[in-house]
């Protein structure tokens, strides 16, 4: 396993220096979490992170094998919205603060809808405190937010294949609506 490190526009490289080289397979979710586990352990990475008090920041990181990784600070109140990764599994862990989570225990059809009503007990929530992490599938829905009114939380969140889209949905009860879907180059 690389250990990350930052990227730039020209590329991104491993700990060696050395160009990324995606495998065949990719990394597992098991592996990602590994990853993810280590990179939220790594005090002096987590402390690269310049904090914001408005707003999450990021650095993105190199992950194994070709999958993309990201360093994100969580100011308090934050937190992303009802979203999926657009068919990528992955895997993220708390470095520092607590993360909660809000995920959908059904595989949701990716394309030809834009309002589902769900069914009951398909809600998931947990509390994921400094050294916790998660791995999850390619039809993942969830949101991730920092609930503290005082502190910030800093994650480490890898996805392979790299992020193809984001959706993006609203949620009212058991109504989920798709919002908007995003593609990589409107955030990075």
């Amino acid at each position: 396993m690389s250990l990350p490190v930052r990227t730039s526009a020209s590329g991104a490289a491993d700990a060696g220096g050395r160009a990324a080289t995606p495998s065949a397979a990719g990394p597992t979710p098991a592996e990602l979490l590994d990853f993810v586990r280590t990179s939220a352990a790594d005090a002096e990475l987590v402390s690269s992170l310049p904090l914001d008090p408005e707003g999450r920041t990021w650095i993105r990181l190199n992950g194994p094998a070709g999958s993309e990784a990201w360093l994100i600070g969580w100011p308090p109140g934050t937190g992303t919205g009802w979203h999926d990764h657009g068919g990528s599994h992955g895997a993220f862990a708390t470095a520092s603060g607590t993360l909660k989570e809000d995920s959908l225990a059904a595989r949701l059809p990716t394309e030809g809808w834009k309002t589902l009503e769900l069914a009951e007990g398909v809600d998931r929530e947990r509390q994921l405190t400094a050294g916790e992490g998660r791995a999850f599938g390619r039809h993942h829905v969830h949101e991730v937010r920092n609930e503290s009114g005082a502190e910030h939380a800093i994650s480490v969140h890898a996805y392979y294949p790299p992020l193809p889209l984001m959706r993006r949905y609203s949620r009212t009860g058991a109504v989920l609506r798709l919002e908007q879907v995003e593609r990589p180059e409107e955030w990075q």
